[in-house]
């Protein structure tokens, strides 16, 4: 069977049911509802999924869709998306990914009669992006927002590019979309040259693992249909559109798609939004999308990602791990893990661990993280014996291995992301690394350590009883937002 949203939340339901929770009060999400109940889990350091039953849609009534958020915000559920055990998901996790990542697998077409995405077809004035649940997911956002992934065709090669981009909601058939100056950016710019508008689709509810395989950070003029396809282990199976035919295929399986054309000069105020960060994109001049058709399956989910949050942050996470280690792992075979730390959003803070055998080995693999991946900011490489998902002990790290007038470089002049806040010119940032690995031509303390001998031959269960452990507090290392 092929995979889809509805088969992914009946496997979690089965194999975690804590970790899904419905909702059967009916909801406002465009009055920030949804946002409000996920930020009191947050602030509870609870992460499930979200199943709201009874949400209301932008007319005020309630939704004829379900809506499913929080999808992507612990690492296990990721793991269960790619058909993992969920123990499995740290550096196994990423690992998979990269596997997945450089076997990419051809699409299917299929008719649309075999099409669940084409059991409800709505075109022409039957369009109504206000039957949807949209969200408005922070206070000073300019309207509701669809944050789901954008796909265009490139116009001269005809490779499709699958990004997520955020889409305001502007009038019945009308969003507004705003696009850093990366891939989907580029074949826009090249239609628009030539005064033309730009096709493009937003899949607004699919399997966890599509959106993972959107996230990769492959170069521009591959097709992130067959790489989606290596990351779901199956062939994404497609359909022709209702707009352009076979001129733009579309994910079957897909429980919702809006098809829509990106208008060529022409440009409306977009934003503010709060962006993956944790702070506001500011208001801009951005394109307008003229939506075309909407096409659904008949029980269709419509889906939400927590941007600036967890479920934001991991899901881009993830992949960029499994793309930065096989890069590095071409030139320091001995890297051992990857891991895009919550602290910097799983966008800016890259940790590397390496086995280290030669001086120069941990700036090589800095240097290979910042060239891969133009998110990455601030890199740290680390020892073997850190765990980079660990991040007190890539601190502890830093504290004691480092020193910084030999350990820290900085790139200047560079470009960054437009998202970054702390930028002074609207591309061109600075990037730091830090070397906080200990010398391979010199003694160096070694770290603490209580003998292995030991900890196999004291059990703790012999010294304290069950029922006192269970009545000591638990301490966990978790980042919070405000």
């Amino acid at each position: 069977m092929a995979k889809n949203l509805s088969a992914y939340l009946k496997e979690l339901k089965k194999k975690s049911p804590e970790d899904l929770v419905t909702i059967t009060k009916a909801v406002n999400p465009a009055d920030f509802d949804v946002t409000a109940i996920l930020k009191h889990l947050e602030v509870s350091g609870l992460f499930p999924l979200l199943m709201f039953e009874n949400p209301k849609n932008l007319k005020g009534k309630t939704s004829p869709f379900k809506l499913v958020t929080n999808v992507f915000a612990t690492r296990q559920r990721c793991a269960t998306a790619m058909d993992l055990d969920p123990e499995r998901w740290k550096l196994d996790l990423s690992l998979e990914y990269a596997k997945r990542e450089s076997n990419p697998i051809e699409p299917e077409i299929i008719t649309r009669k075999e099409s669940p995405v084409k059991e409800v077809i709505k075109t022409g004035r039957d369009v109504d992006l206000r039957d949807f649940p949209i969200v408005r997911h922070h206070e000073m956002d300019g309207g509701p927002y669809i944050d789901m992934t954008v796909v265009a065709k490139d116009p001269d090669e005809g490779f499709y590019n699958v990004a997520f981009l955020r889409n305001q909601y502007k009038a019945p058939q009308k969003l507004g979309i705003h696009m850093s100056p990366r891939h989907n950016w580029t074949i826009f710019r090249k239609n628009e040259e030539k005064n033309r508008p730009t096709p493009v689709i937003i899949v607004v509810s699919h399997h966890p693992a599509f959106y993972l395989g959107a996230l990769n950070v492959a170069h521009f003029g591959v097709d992130d249909y067959k790489l989606i396809g290596g990351i779901m282990a199956e062939p994404l199976r497609l359909v022709p559109s209702e707009t352009w035919g076979k001129n733009f295929l579309v994910p079957a399986d897909a429980d919702i798609v809006i098809e829509g054309e990106i208008l060529p000069q022409v440009r409306e105020v977009e934003g503010p939004f709060g962006e993956f960060p944790g702070t506001y994109g500011p208001q801009r001049w951005r394109p307008v999308i003229e939506v075309r058709a909407i096409t659904h399956k008949k029980d269709a989910i419509y889906q939400d990602v927590f941007v600036g949050h967890r479920d934001n942050w991991i899901l881009g996470g993830i992949p960029k791990e499994g793309s930065v280690f096989s890069a590095i792992k071409g030139v320091v075979p001995t890297v051992k893990a990857v891991h895009f730390a919550i602290s910097g959003s799983c966008r800016f803070n890259c940790y590397i661990a390496i086995d280290k055998k030669v001086e120069g080995e941990e700036k090589q693999a800095a240097l290979m993280a910042l060239a891969q991946c133009d998110f990455v900011k601030n890199v740290i490489v680390v020892d073997a014996d850190i765990d980079p998902f660990n991040e007190q002990e890539v601190m502890w790290a830093v504290a004691t291995r480092m020193q910084p007038d030999n350990d820290i470089d900085v790139i200047r002049n560079i470009k960054a992301n437009t998202l970054d806040p702390s930028l002074v010119h609207d591309i061109r940032g600075s990037k730091m690394i830090i070397n906080a690995t200990m010398p391979t031509d010199r003694p160096f303390a070694d770290r603490v350590n209580v003998p292995v001998d030991a900890l196999k031959r004291v059990k703790l269960a012999d010294f304290i009883p069950d029922a006192a452990l269970k009545r000591v507090p638990r301490f966990y290392d978790s980042v919070r937002s405000r």
